[in-house]
């Protein structure tokens, strides 16, 4: 989605070693160098869950710590709360890759960050993991032809993990089993359902970051809990732009994933290849 420019033995430092940050940091291992990619380091909250997989000298124990790693490309894969907390900091040091782009839903985490980018010539860097048709999105809201964006995820109850009265009414689809159907549990501005699902709409946050010229306020998001779906998450989405009749494009995405899955298999992949891409682009804003 950005063109690159190359440079040799870069480090990578991960930040978050649950499913998807052990996949990424078992990449690195077996093909990094193949890249031009080393671990810098990886850090989890649980330090414990690193052991036998990482080597000791690559462990972060304290994170307050990460620039005594000289990591050229600083990945999260762990909670919306790291980019809020140390995001401005990363970017001082590093490009940024934020692996739960729900942190930028909130205005003045998405203003400081874009600031420091800019700062410190470090690229702030969005994967599109589920996010499908992102550049040709992101170049409508660059000229201004994109007037309207949906994005549909419809999962299985148990793949969500979500917050307040939204908790309730998926614990209850739930509960019912088949015989829930198909439920809409929110739909609006992604903005607001960003603190109520962030760990299942990142795909919405990416959304959002594309189609700058709509924003989190504009991007309209829906969430549907479907029991008929235990293996698969599916992600529709709707483009209109200008024209009389206007200009449209709806695209559907099945993603297999585990029962309970929060993450599609699929995403793992197209998440290291952000990672493989997030190089060359200074001081700016990507999506990868």
């Amino acid at each position: 989605m950005c063109s690159a420019a190359t440079k040799s033995r870069r480090r990578v430092g991960i930040v978050g070693y649950g499913h998807l940050g052990e996949y990424l940091v078992r990449e690195l291992q077996r093909e990094g160098g193949a890249h031009g990619l080393e671990l810098a380091f990886v850090w989890n909250r649980s330090a414990e869950r690193m052991q036998g997989n990482v080597e000791p000298d690559q462990q972060l124990r304290d994170l307050e710590r990460f620039a005594e790693r000289r990591a050229d490309l600083i990945v999260e894969v762990s909670h919306p709360n790291i980019s809020r907390d140390f995001g401005e900091m990363f970017l001082q040091h590093a490009d940024y890759l934020v692996g739960s782009p729900t942190a930028l839903a909130d205005a003045a985490t998405e203003r400081r960050l874009r600031e420091a980018s800019a700062t410190h010539g470090r690229t702030l860097y969005v994967p599109a993991g589920a996010f499908w048709g992102g550049d040709d999105i992101q170049k409508m809201a660059d000229r201004g032809t994109l007037k309207a964006l949906t994005v549909t995820m419809t999962k299985h109850p148990a793949s969500f993990k979500l917050e307040g009265a939204l908790r309730q009414a998926n614990a209850q689809a739930l509960a019912e089993g088949a015989g829930a159907g198909r439920r809409v549990l929110y739909e609006g501005p992604v903005r607001h359902l960003c603190p109520l699902a962030p760990n299942n709409v990142n795909t919405m946050a990416a959304a959002a970051m594309a189609a700058h010229n709509l924003g989190f306020d504009g991007v309209t998001g829906r969430l549907v809990a479907d029991s008929s779906l235990p293996d698969w998450h599916i992600v529709e989405i709707e483009v209109r732009g200008v024209g009389d009749p206007p200009f449209s494009v709806t695209t559907t995405r099945r993603n297999p994933a585990l029962p309970g899955a929060v993450t599609g298999n699929a995403t793992y992949a197209s998440f290291l290849s952000s990672l493989l891409g997030a190089k060359g682009h200074g001081g700016r804003v990507c999506l990868c």
